[in-house]
């Protein structure tokens, strides 16, 4: 496996994230002005280990004390801080006891909002097990790491009778979740009663009368407004988009590529989704027809694990299991860089802390790209001054008055001698005439 790239990046604009991997380990990647926007690892938390691998992760990106959730194999959920990796709470398995060792967590949610009437402090966890076992729980982080917490009763209840779950989201408004994963139909719960609001209905028969089974493997809502909508991956390498509001089964349905899907998020302007599978190819795809806008250039050499969306810079990063960080520029799909982490990644997460308005008060340089347009620009500048000054030289050489030369006496003496030529000519000519 090669571990550079060939491909020559522009550099990225300043950036902060996170990235979680198999051996359990954090590391933050920033990208500064001051280093020519390259993205560097500038702190890794955590010690190498298997059992403490990270299966998934929730940032709660606010700007008053911001935490990050990450959910290990083995059962435990960490509360931490991403500013400097402090573990501000761990939190065993909901019903550990009653839980089998292979049911592990798959899929985690940090609450941005407070659903109870604990302190400022108090964050809420939404976590689901492979076989279905869901819970929520509000816990109240210490101010001082290390220290015990506190929390009330958790909410638990069961989202399938059979099969695995595989993927797990909630909707912008905290309020829905759906869930879905390999024998699972994926359906969607309302969170403030733990009651199941719609269940989806598998696609009929194709024209040679064979049924695809159900997998699916990622989904994510497509608006952050409005929960009724939403797209889903599955392990045949099919996109489906949902409309709970008009039927069951999938309103748009299109093959990618031929290897399953693995990951899948959504844009801004809630149109847009953006699909990885387990072959390393990334693309955006307009949801409203399923057309295809393009792939992302440079190809990954391993199975795409997650995809993140940047909530201000027009960036998305991806990362999986050919160990390295690729940031993208949405408009372009071009690859603005790539950093090798080592080991295999399962998550990536922004901190939107970290921006152009930090940089622009430090007074550091632009990226390249940047400090290349501006450089142009300077000496677009420069090319007008001196053409400008050139101008104003010859106009002024213009308006002054010009002396002429007097005549040199070899020039006059050559006059004299073609006029005695030319009148013993005409003498010649008239003695001939008579």
């Amino acid at each position: 496996m090669p571990r550079t790239t060939t491909l020559e990046a522009p550099g990225c604009p300043p950036f902060r994230a996170l990235t979680f991997d198999v051996l359990g380990l954090v590391k933050v990647v920033e990208a500064r002005s001051n280093q020519g926007g390259i993205p560097k690892v500038v702190d890794v938390w955590g010690k190498p280990d298997a059992s403490q691998c990270v299966l998934a992760a929730s940032s709660n990106d606010r700007e008053f004390d911001p935490l990050v959730a990450v959910a290990r194999k083995s059962g435990l959920v960490e509360v931490l801080s991403p500013i400097n990796g402090d573990v501000r709470a761990s939190i065993p398995n909901i019903s550990q006891s009653d839980i089998q060792p292979q049911d592990a967590i798959a899929g985690l949610h940090m609450f941005r909002k407070h659903r109870s009437e604990l302190s400022s402090r108090s964050c809420t966890l939404l976590t689901c097990t492979t076989k279905g076992h869901a819970s929520l729980r509000s816990v109240e982080v210490p101010e001082v790491p290390g220290d015990s917490f506190s929390g009330d009763t958790p909410t638990t209840w069961n989202v399938c009778g059979a099969g695995d779950i595989v993927c797990c989201e909630v909707d912008g408004s905290e309020n829905y979740a759906l869930f879905g994963g390999k024998g699972v139909e994926v359906n969607v719960w309302d969170l403030e009663n733990c009651t199941k609001i719609w269940n989806a209905k598998s696609p009929a028969k194709n024209s040679l009368g064979i049924f695809t089974p159900t997998w699916f493997t990622s989904a994510a809502f497509l608006n952050k407004d409005d929960h009724r909508k939403f797209v889903a991956g599955t392990n045949s390498h099919q996109v489906r988009l949902y409309d709970i509001s008009a039927q069951r089964r999938p309103v748009i349905s299109f093959d990618f590529r031929e290897t399953p899907i693995k990951a899948v998020a959504e844009d801004l302007d809630g149109n847009t989704v953006y699909v990885g599978n387990g072959s390393g190819d990334l693309a955006s795809v307009d949801i409203r027809t399923g057309k295809l806008l393009g792939c992302f250039l440079g190809k990954c050499s391993g199975s795409i694990r997650s995809i993140a969306r940047h909530p201000q810079l027009p960036l998305i990063a991806s990362c999986g299991l050919d160990s390295y960080l690729r940031i993208w520029d949405i408009k372009s799909r071009q690859l603005l860089s790539a950093v090798f982490l080592k080991q295999h990644l399962t998550n990536v997460v922004f901190d939107s802390h970290i921006g152009n308005e930090e940089i622009a008060v430090s007074g550091a340089p632009l990226p390249p790209t940047e400090q290349r347009n501006a450089n142009a620009t300077v000496d677009r500048d420069a090319e007008d001054s001196d053409r400008d000054a050139e101008e104003s030289d010859r106009d002024t050489e213009e308006s002054l008055p010009i002396k002429r030369k007097k005549k040199s006496k070899e020039h006059s003496g050559s006059k004299k001698l073609k006029f005695k030529k030319r009148g013993k000519k005409l003498k010649e000519e008239g003695i001939d005439a008579s």
